[in-house]
This record gives structure tokens, C-alpha cells and sequence, in this order.
């Protein structure tokens, strides 16, 4: 469930990007513009990651995930009603604030659900729909597109999203509402083991709480880190499409198939990197510090690959260079067991949240910076600064986080 929730998430995100030329043509938008358009969801997204973290921990995932469904679902549908670039602009800060503790919502119902040596294979099954999602959703996306146009195609996304928030309300059950998960637990602690299902009690935060998850060294490795991920992450999300029609000169339903093979590659590079994880802990008694780390800094090494684009023509070394890169990313996307790993129980929503929160000023600043860097029509620098990211992302994870161990908040 957690799964399809992401890749309706993703695709919200990122329809966007598909009706970009379109649309951009339609409303006459310059790249500058487009830039701006892409980076709004950002901007509200990282602002309310804390606050959206903070709501995670006080609500049950039963009622928090579909009411934030169905509101960043109309904030969708309504982008296909508006023809002007600040109401564009609006609509995306709304599917920002809706969807911020949507994350910080998945983190936790892993890390209620699931010991701490299957998280990283549960972790890499959900955070695999943004990318497998969005491999088979790029050319659905821009067939639906084609026949019903960018307004059709926003309509038709937000309404998928309002059918599955009233599905997971009529299905989903948080562990301590579930008797037979209960009665696991109490049998698991009576027979001394460790329990099948974490329970996450309710609490109350301060400002001195904020304050904590801000002051831990090795909290910003994988802060810095998700920053740099998702920096990646953002190009391949919003600028892309663009990449292959306008730069490299592609129609735009190829493209939409071209597109999805990087995802492809990305969804494989996270199923890989999971589930030989937690092989590695489980199996064969590896050390958390290398099973951890070692598939994220590899990830990120070949991330750099993408640098490769800039020096061929030939469009299977372009898709090449960018599936190997696009592997990394999803390779590099189990980050998220780190906040099971370094966080306090009561701490998980706030430090997912400002995980989150330094991650999606990616969001914020990646896509603007990218539409200065191609104004004058040249991507090269663009897939430079893609590459100084993950350079920099790889380095914070070597260089950051040290010793993996709970970190003492209180």
C-alpha cells in the first residue's frame, strides 16, 4: 500500500514535467519561468517537512495519509483549470504543503511494521514506486497527454489520487489497532525476543526538541547527504523530459519512452541495494557501518556517471550514461534506514522530517538553478552541477556520519 501511495505521490510531482513543453508553449513561459514553476513544490515541501514530521508523531497514518491524499489530489486537479504562471505557482505550493509529511508517513509505518533487519528491503520496496512508478507512468503519462492534453492530464492524475485515499482509510491499520499484531509483540517480549512490531507511542515536542536534531554531527551527514540525493533526484523529475526534446531533439512521444528507462534502472539499483542490505546483516553478519553505507556511497560514485552525457551524440550512450547514474540514485535511496537506525523512537517523525526538510531545499533550489544554467539552450553545465552533487552527497556519507548508533537526544 505504502508502495502505490508513492507512485501516486511521484507522479503528482511530476506530471508537471511531462506537460512542460505543452504547456509552457500554451501559457508562454520562458525556461527561467518553468524553473520557478518546477522549484514551488519545494519551496512549501521543505518548509512544512518539520511541521510535517511533528504531525506524524501525533496523528495515526489511518487519518493523516488520506486526508493529505486527497488534498494535494485537488491541488492537482485544479492546475488543469488555471492559465496564468502565478496561480501555476500556487497550485504547486499546495501540493507541496500536502505532500510533506508523506515521507516521514512511510518511515513510520516501516518502522512500526517491520524488524530493524528487514527495513532496508521494506524501505527499498516503497521507495522503488517513485521510480518504477514513474517508469511505466512517463509513457502513460504522455499518451493520456496527447489525447486529453497537459489540462486533461492533471485532472485524470488528481483523481486517481482521491479513489486510493479512500481506499487506504478503508484498509489500512496502524499495529496497536491490530489485535493480532499485539498479540505478536507480547508473545515476542515474553519469549525475549525482539518485537515483530515497534509500537510508536504519541508525544509532544518543543522547540529545544527542533533544536536537538539539528545539533548532531552525524544527523547532517545523512542530512547533507538526502540534500544531494535528492538534487539527483530532481532533475530526472522535472528537467529531463525537457533534456531529451528540446536539447536533444527527440518527439515527444519517444521521449516518453526513452525517459522511462533511467527509471527502470533506478528501480532496480533500490530493489539491489535493500535487499543485499539487509542480506548483509542478516546473512553473512556484516557490520552495519559497511551493509549501511556501502551501497549509498557506491550509489553516488556511479550517480557521477551522468557527466558522460556531455560527450557523445548518440542517443543509446545519452540513455547509457544516464540509466548508470539514474542506478546510483536508486542505489543511493535506502537513506531512509538511517533515521530507523540513528533516531530515538520518540524522535522518528522529527528527525524524518528534518531529513526531509534540508532534502527537499533540493527541491527548492536544483530546478531554478538548472533553468539559469540551460537559459542560453546548453545542458552541459547543468549535468556538471548534477554531478558536483553527487560527488558532494558521497563524501558526507564517508566523511559525516561515523559510527552507526542511536544518538542521544534526551
Amino acid at each position: 500500500m505504502v508502495f502505490i501511495t508513492v507512485v501516486i505521490n511521484y507522479m503528482d510531482r511530476t506530471n508537471i514535467s511531462v506537460a512542460a513543453t505543452a504547456l509552457s508553449d500554451e501559457l508562454e513561459l520562458s525556461t527561467v519561468q518553468m524553473g520557478l514553476i518546477f522549484s514551488a513544490f519545494g519551496w512549501t515541501y521543505s518548509i512544512f517537512q518539520i511541521p510535517g514530521g511533528i504531525t506524524v508523531d501525533l496523528i495515526k497514518i489511518r487519518i493523516l495519509y488520506p486526508f493529505i491524499l486527497t488534498a494535494w489530489s485537488i491541488a492537482t486537479i485544479v492546475q488543469g483549470f488555471v492559465s496564468s504562471f502565478a496561480a501555476l505557482i500556487g497550485c504547486r505550493m499546495a501540493i507541496g504543503v500536502f505532500e510533506a509529511p508523506s515521507f516521514p508517513c512511510n518511515n513510520k509505518v516501516v518502522t512500526q511494521w517491520f524488524n530493524e533487519d528487514e527495513r532496508a528491503g521494506a524501505i527499498a520496496v516503497y521507495t522503488s514506486g517513485q521510480f518504477i512508478g514513474l517508469a511505466f507512468l512517463f509513457p502513460v503519462l504522455a499518451i493520456i497527454q496527447e489525447y486529453y492534453g497537459w489540462r486533461g492530464l492533471f485532472i485524470i492524475s488528481g483523481l486517481v489520487g482521491i479513489v486510493w485515499a479512500v481506499i487506504w482509510y478503508i484498509f489500512y491499520r496502524d499495529p496497536q489497532d491490530t489485535k493480532e499484531a499485539m498479540a505478536q509483540a507480547a508473545k515476542d517480549k515474553s519469549d525475549g525476543k525482539e518485537a515483530s512490531i515497534a509500537v510508536v507511542e504519541d508525544t509532544k515536542f518543543t522547540v529545544k526538541d527542533v533544536v536537538k536534531v539539528f545539533g548532531v554531527k552525524k544527523l547532517w551527514g545523512v542530512y547533507i547527504g538526502q540534500f544531494c540525493l535528492g538534487g539527483v533526484l530532481m532533475f530526472f523529475l522535472t528537467w529531463f523530459p525537457t533534456y531529451l526534446v528540446e536539447y536533444r531533439g527527440l518527439d515527444f512521444i519517444k521521449s516518453g519512452f526513452l525517459a522511462s528507462i533511467p527509471f527502470l534502472a533506478a528501480f532496480c539499483g533500490v530493489l539491489v541495494s535493500g535487499f543485499f542490505s539487509d542480506a548483509l546483516t542478516r546473512r553473512w553478519g556484516v557490520s552495519k557501518e559497511v551493509a549501511r553505507k556501502a551501497p549509498i556511497i557506491l550509489g553516488m560514485l556511479l550517480t557521477t556517471s551522468i557527466i558522460g552525457a556531455n560527450y557523445t551524440e548518440d542517443t543509446f550512450w545519452i540513455v547509457t550514461f544516464l540509466s548508470i547514474a539514474f542506478f546510483g540514485n536508486g542505489l543511493a535511496s535506502i537513506a531512509w534506514i538511517f533515521v530507523s537506525l540513528l533516531s530515538p523512537k520518540r524522535y522518528l517523525g522529527l528527525v524524518g522530517g528534518a531529513m526531509n526538510f534540508i532534502g527537499a531545499l533540493s527541491a527548492v533550489s536544483v530546478p531554478v538553478i538548472i533553468g539559469f544554467l540551460v537559459s542560453d539552450g546548453d545542458f552541459k553545465p547543468a549535468l556538471v552541477f548534477i554531478c558536483a552533487l553527487a560527488a558532494a552527497g558521497m563524501c558526507s556519507y564517508l566523511f559525516l556520519i561515523g559510527k552507526i548508533e542511536e544518538v542521544k537526544l534526551d
